[in-house]
């Protein structure tokens, strides 16, 4: 209420804390909390970028209200009132405690869900049917030696499950999946990373989120290879370049308004008390263009 000091607040909200009180959701309460990585080096702006832009989207449509926090002020929630929330690129123990302390349902974004969690969601992609898309894709068209650089850090995202999904994808497929071609870095190491892969006579380069479409073609350029005639070259779908890129990328991407309309129903059948499934699974697609031969 505006009439109630900001002090008199803080000390309401910390005994109902205390007590683990947590008043009950109305359906007249429409705010949405959208939670936001605070490291501006965060690996997966990408992603981020194309969910926050179906997100916008899709609330509005359903009469919600959007309210944006970075995660590093996280303690604002206590003065904010939401029916719920949706976190972007956060890491499940982060929000351990988040059933302790909310009775609004938080819904993760192509992350898992904490244990004992029972107001926490997740909806996600899946991606060992991701990396399988697109190795499967190189391999049809005849590639016999993928070079692979994953986007991120290593224990950190979705970057361990993509590497274990593509080195089983590969082994399927009876290809070389040996250390020496699979590496996981940040933007910086790109160039140095496909010198080497290049040396190994890669004929195709897979290179899974961040923004490894811009990057991977400005380094092939430097080393003189041209895409698909070289090198067969397949990307995560950035929205600003890809189809825009020397020749257009075939790519993977998320069906991000999918995404968005099952965080959006999530938070819709709390209010009504229905129920949803806790975890939310949705495929990527593939995007045929011209950077594989």
């Amino acid at each position: 209420h505006p009439n109630i000091r900001s002090d008199v607040r803080k000390r309401v909200f910390e005994i109902a804390k205390a007590h683990g009180y947590h008043p009950r959701l109305s359906t007249k309460q429409r705010n949405v909390v959208i939670i936001l990585p605070g490291d501006e080096i965060y690996p997966i702006r990408n992603c981020l970028e194309m969910v926050m832009m179906a997100l916008t989207v899709v609330l509005p449509k359903r009469g919600f209200r959007i309210e944006v926090l970075p995660q590093d002020n996280l303690d604002r929630l206590d003065s904010i009132q939401f029916c719920g929330a949706i976190a972007i690129g956060a890491e499940p123990n982060d929000f351990t405690k988040w059933t302790h302390y909310f009775s609004a349902p938080l819904v993760m974004v192509d992350r898992d869900v904490p244990p004992d969690s029972p107001n926490v969601y997740s909806v996600r992609s899946d991606e060992a049917q991701g990396m399988d898309l697109a190795i499967g894709h190189l391999h049809q068209r005849g590639c016999e030696k993928i070079g692979c650089i994953i986007h991120g850090t290593p224990g950190t995202g979705n970057v361990d499950l993509r590497r274990v999904s593509i080195i089983k994808s590969l082994k399927i497929r009876e290809l070389p999946a040996h250390d020496s071609l699979i590496h996981v870095s940040n933007d910086d190491q790109y160039l140095e990373i496909i010198g080497k892969l290049l040396k190994q006579d890669i004929d195709a380069l897979f290179c899974p989120g961040g923004n490894a479409g811009i990057v991977a073609a400005y380094a092939l350029s430097l080393f003189d290879k041209q895409v698909p005639e070289d090198i067969s070259l397949i990307t995560s779908e950035h929205k600003l370049f890809s189809c825009f890129a020397t020749p257009p990328q075939t790519t993977i991407t998320q069906n991000h308004i999918a995404l968005a309309e099952i965080a959006a129903q999530v938070i819709d059948s709390h209010l009504s008390e229905s129920q949803l499934p806790q975890c939310s699974v949705l495929p990527y697609n593939l995007i045929i263009r011209d950077s594989v031969i």
